[in-house]
Order: C-alpha cells, then structure tokens, then sequence
C-alpha cells in the first residue's frame, strides 16, 4: 500500500479554505498513486476551535465541508473535523473517505484536558474502537491524545489490526518533538503494529504545531519522517507482509535550531492569518529588541520590518549605536524618535500635581509609555503590527512597564527565558553572513536606561539565578520549600516568588506571545489576579 501523510497549515475557522487545502493535498498524493491519504486531527475547523463551537453554524458548517472533501476522494482518506450526535453532543472526530462518500467515522476517546488542551468543555469521548477495513486489511483509527496512553492501540493490535492510523494536532515545546517521536515507537514495539501519524504543522494564537509526521515499523524503526516546521507531503510504501521501502526522513532539528524555527513559525503565521505584513518595534540597543528584529527580518524580510530608535536623556552613546549597527547589519527601515520634548511636556503636566516629589519609578515609567505611544501612532498609520520584545524572564517578575515596553499586538520572545535569549543570540550570529546582532548588545550589563547608570541587576537577581528559580516555580509548579530544598538561597526564592505572584496582573494585560516552553503564561497557566496563597 502506498500511504501519504498530508501534514498541512489549517486556519481556526476557515472551512472552506481548509476543505479546499484537504482536496488540493489528497489530490496531489492520488496523483502519485497514494491509496491511503491522512490529514490531521480537526483539519477542517483548525485546533483548537475553541468557543467557535459553540455555534451550531459553524458545526453544521464542518459537515458540510466533509461531504465535499469526501465527493473528491476517489482513493481513501482519513482527515479529521466535528461530528454532532442525534443529542447535540459534539466529538473530536475522524472520517474515513472512500470512493466519494464518507464510509466510517471514529470518536476521539481519550480527550486532554491539561496544559493547553480544554476537549472536555467542547467534546464528549467516543466509547468505540475504531477498527475499519481498508482494502480487506483491518486498520486502527486514533487521534491525536488516543495514543498517549498504550491501552488503546494494545487493544487495537488484540483486534486484528496490525496498522493503527493517528491523525493529531500535538503543540510544540522544546524536547516535544523526539519525546513525542519515542513514545510512537513504543507503542509499535509494544503492540507490534505499524502506525502512520500524521500532525498538524503552523502557527495558531500562541501555539506552534510542528508536523514532523512519521511512518513507524513494529520494531519501532523509523521508516519516513516528514519536514519540521513546514507544510509537507510524505509518502512511503508499506508491505504489511514484509517491510517498507525505504522512505524519506528529514532530520529531527532540536535545540536552538527548533525553538528559533518554532519563533519563526509562530510569528509568520499569526502575522499571515491575521493580515498583517508589517511590523514596527522599538530598538534600544538592547539584546531583547535586537534578537526579536532579527528574527522579524529572518522570517518576514528585511523590507517589512521597521524599527524606531527612541532615545532619551538616559540614552547611552553605546546603545545607540548598537541600534543603528543592528538596523544596517539587518537592512531595516529604522528611523529616529527622541522622546525629550514629549517625556518634557508630560512632566510639565503633572507638576502641579507631583509638588516637586523626588524622581522615582514614575518618572521611568512615563519614558516607556511615551515610546508605547509613539509606535502604536506608527501602527495606526501604517497598519504595521507592534512587537514587544519583553521575555519571559522579565514578564514573569513584572519588571516591564505595563502600557509602556508591553505595548504591542504580538510578543514573540515572551516565552523565551533570558538566559536562552542571549543563546540564541549567540547561535543566530553563526549563521553564514557574518553576525546580526552586535557584540557589544551581547556583552553589555542589561539595562532599560530609564535612570542614570541603570542595570537590570539593580532591581533583579542575576538572570542565571534568576531563571533558575522561575523555571521551577512557574513551570514545575514547585513550592518554595520545594526550590529552597534544590540549593536556592531563601530570601532570593521569597522575592523572586512574590515577584511572580504580583505580576500576574499585567501579564493578564500584556500581548499574547509564541509557546516554545513546556508551561507558558496564557493556556498553559491560569492563575487567578487576587490570590493570597503564599505555599
């Protein structure tokens, strides 16, 4: 049997448009003699749909556009969408198409309900296996979450099907995708059945679906891998007597290389699906706005990215030209904003008021807010997105000026460790063409420059310290005990905790941003503003 693994960029809610990409794949895999076609899980909606499902139109919609994928299919498919029961009640669902109908349907029986996932408030879980016969040879239908758990391909394999097909949407985070990869081929040495699993691939919100679709042999080996990070078509021939032939398999990226290319990801497509082309940033010399302008003009090119230098009193001469480095090395547009007369008029303003009271955070935070303004003026002009280059390091600890540095529609880095940012900095200055981002904004004390001789680390633990402490508390959910037992200082886990607990407020406000970590602020953790658990 030649089988093709359809791993495509479905958008939320365009039905149509993604019943035409479905066609157009099956198609083309038909086209080369492809006899089993699959596409992902909730292909026709996109995933996650979210509260769009609660709209009986948008369901009855789904519907629709299955019996017209199915009309095209003159081989067999397996794609999954919506189905609703004669009560209303909606699955997680997979068809099976052949010969211009649809000829069998499987319920998703194991719905998540953790981290990013929520099927429980939109699904029920179906309560039947889906062993189907395709070609006289009995096939396990799966989806996505089914195979996590080894019940349910076992009992798959105990009923004769010596192939278990799985179409998925499994979001990426770092070490995801070869952990994801070694749980499959356990279960096919467990089981001894083959499996085809076909993922999702794009950007959705803060998601990043990363493909990276496989073909696996009872013995666990590798047969085909698809293309990470990018829409692809794999075929590969499988002899359930004997063995497949060899098929191809692109490398598994990781490290650095896979979180930069899930940024990228993640950032073209929220800018694509919601119409953007442009986007404007402030650049302050910095190594967080100059690593997020670099993987702008990496990902969207050089003539859509727009930087806005915005110096003040407390610029340094240093800074400065590391920005206007940064902006010649990239081939940006950059243009110059001094924000002295306004940062001067709003001080004027509020003299009466402040009665000659001593210069503190207030001061610093009027700075940021007048550079907020003055990009969100650009991108109303324009129609060019703002990206706040605030990571996750400073989010967590609320060391960001609310209306100020996290003003924007789109936050890539928002999920991305300090530490890791001066990382991938680094790594991304190795790429053929000389360095990007400037030395000196690698090399220099982090500063917000908002007070004379300003450092992060007057206000902040060291940042390896810093995240250290962070990952375990916001990630791992560790107590306090919990991190002070690992070897951290007491008073550094106390401040650095109530740090955190305290920010929560404007994180709830801030601009959404790429997930690229096991457990990121938004669908992952949900805590509540006021709180007063301190365990």
């Amino acid at each position: 049997m030649r089988l093709a693994l359809a791993q495509v960029d479905a958008a939320v809610g365009d039905i149509e448009g993604n019943a035409a990409l479905a066609i157009r794949r099956i198609e083309a895999a038909e086209e080369q003699g492809a006899e089993l076609v699959l596409l992902p899980e909730l292909v026709l909606t996109g995933y996650p749909p979210e509260d769009l499902l609660a709209r009986d139109g948008f369901v009855e919609d789904n519907l629709f556009a299955l019996q017209q994928v199915a009309a095209r299919c003159t081989g067999t498919a397996m794609l999954g969408f919506v189905d609703r029961g004669e009560d209303g009640v909606l699955y997680n669902a997979a068809a099976l198409c052949a010969g211009g109908r649809v000829t069998g349907v499987y319920h998703k029986r194991r719905l998540p309900n953790y981290g990013v996932f929520d099927e429980a408030r939109y699904f029920v879980p179906g309560d039947e296996e889906g062993l189907v016969e395709i070609g006289s040879e009995p096939f396990g239908m799966t989806v996505c979450e089914d195979v996590w758990v080894p019940d349910l391909v076992a009992e798959d394999a105990s009923s004769g099907a010596r192939f278990v097909l799985n179409i998925s949407a499994s979001p990426f985070h770092t070490q995801k995708g070869s952990d994801r990869e070694e749980m499959l081929r356990g279960r096919c040495r467990e089981s001894g059945v083959w499996m085809a699993y076909c993922n999702l691939v794009g950007g959705q919100d803060e998601l990043v679906f990363d493909g990276r679709s496989v073909v696996i042999a009872p013995s666990g080996e590798i047969v085909a891998r698809a293309k990470s990070f990018e829409e692809d078509l794999l075929l590969v021939d499988v002899d359930l007597e004997g063995d497949a032939r060899p098929g191809r398999v692109e490398p598994m990226t990781g490290g650095l290389a896979e979180v930069y290319d899930a940024l990228r990801l993640g950032l073209r497509d929220y800018l694509r699906k919601n119409g953007f082309t442009d986007v404007v940033l402030g650049l302050s010399g910095g190594i967080d706005s100059s690593l997020t302008a670099t993987l702008a003009a990496d990902t969207l090119g050089r003539e859509h990215v727009h930087g806005v230098l915005m110096p003040s009193m407390y610029s340094s001469e240093g800074s400065l030209t590391d920005a206007r480095q940064l902006a010649a090395n990239l081939g940006i547009d950059m243009r110059e904003l001094p924000i002295g007369p306004a940062y001067d008029a709003f001080l004027k303003i509020l003299e009466p008021s402040f009665d000659e009271l001593p210069f503190d955070i207030t001061e610093e935070n009027i700075q940021a807010r007048v550079r907020g303004m003055l990009l969100m003026a650009l991108s109303n002009k324009f129609g060019w997105i703002v990206l706040a280059t605030g990571n996750k390091s400073e989010l967590s600890v609320g060391y960001s000026t609310l209306y100020g540095d996290m003003v924007g529609g789109f936050a890539p880095i928002k999920d991305v460790f300090k530490t890791r940012v001066y990382e991938l900095a680094r790594w991304r200055n190795g790429w053929p063409g000389g360095a990007a981002i400037p030395q000196e904004s690698i090399d220099k004390p982090p500063s917000a420059e908002l007070r004379p001789g300003q450092t992060d680390q007057q206000s902040l633990p060291p940042y390896e310290l810093l995240d250290g402490i962070l990952r375990r508390y916001v990630e791992e959910d560790a107590s306090r005990a919990d991190i002070v037992a690992a070897g951290y200082d007491t008073a550094a886990v106390e401040r650095v905790c109530r740090l955190v607990d305290a920010a929560e407020y404007k994180r709830r406000q801030g601009p959404m941003g790429i997930r690229v970590t096991p457990k990121a602020f938004g669908k992952d953790r949900r805590m509540p503003i006021t709180n007063r658990y301190r365990g």
